[in-house]
């Protein structure tokens, strides 16, 4: 009986690993379309926004069989409930990508500000950067690793900072930048967003290899699980 569990938390474990990739490039695409004014990846995009809530409803919907058909031991136990939860996250990340998607249909070919552009891709860089490390964390069972890369959030929250500063400054200086920096607000925010819902990646992690449940909390900002 362990050993089909066992089974179909591999399986669960390889549809979440591959939700995540999913998620990963959604981040590239949405950001290279907003930064190029790419209307139509961003409109494909749109068009399947349906497919990662449908995988993450998928996901939960086999842990859940999974628990009330298996009646996992307290470890196992453990296992399934961080699928659960992050997946939940990783669904979550999926949303912020399709609302820079929105944005990018949105906004229209206004006066840009290339400083913040610069900001946009080096965050985009690295939460994807995080973002694959804490899958592998989690694939590894590394808490180690995990917590370093709840740790690189400082610099999302950072660069974030930067970008607003950058924006308002932007608008002062000319006036006529003022609609297309109000996508910047958005995009910037989404991206210090998609950090947070990686910080909880991260201690759902921590809690499925050692059965701790801390925050991992950035010391600059609040987090909200």
């Amino acid at each position: 009986m362990h050993e089909i569990f066992l089974d179909e938390l591999k399986k669960l474990n390889t549809q979440f690993m591959e939700m995540g990739v999913s998620v990963n490039d959604a981040i590239d695409h949405a950001t290279r379309a907003f930064v190029d004014h790419d209307k139509k990846t961003s409109q494909k995009m749109v068009d399947n926004e349906e497919r990662i809530p449908e995988e993450s409803l998928d996901i939960q919907k086999k842990a859940l069989k999974l628990m009330a058909l298996q009646q996992p031991v307290a470890t196992d136990f453990r296992v399934v409930i961080s699928i659960l939860k992050a997946t939940t996250d990783l669904e979550r990340i999926g949303e912020n990508a399709m609302s820079i998607a929105w944005e990018t249909i949105r906004v229209k070919g206004n006066p840009r500000i290339p400083e913040v552009e610069e900001i946009i891709s080096s965050m985009t860089h690295d939460v994807r950067h995080m973002l694959i490390q804490v899958l592998t964390a989690y694939v590894q069972d590394d808490e180690k690793m995990a917590k370093e890369v709840a740790a690189k959030d400082t610099k999302i929250d950072e660069a974030y900072v930067k970008a607003r500063k950058l924006i308002v400054d932007g608008i002062e200086n000319d006036p006529s930048k003022a609609v297309a920096s109000s996508s910047y607000f958005v995009v910037t925010r989404l991206l210090e967003r998609i950090g947070d819902h990686i910080v909880n990646l991260a201690m759902w992690v921590v809690y499925k290899t050692t059965g701790e449940l801390n925050e991992l909390v950035n010391p600059t900002e609040e987090k909200t699980i």
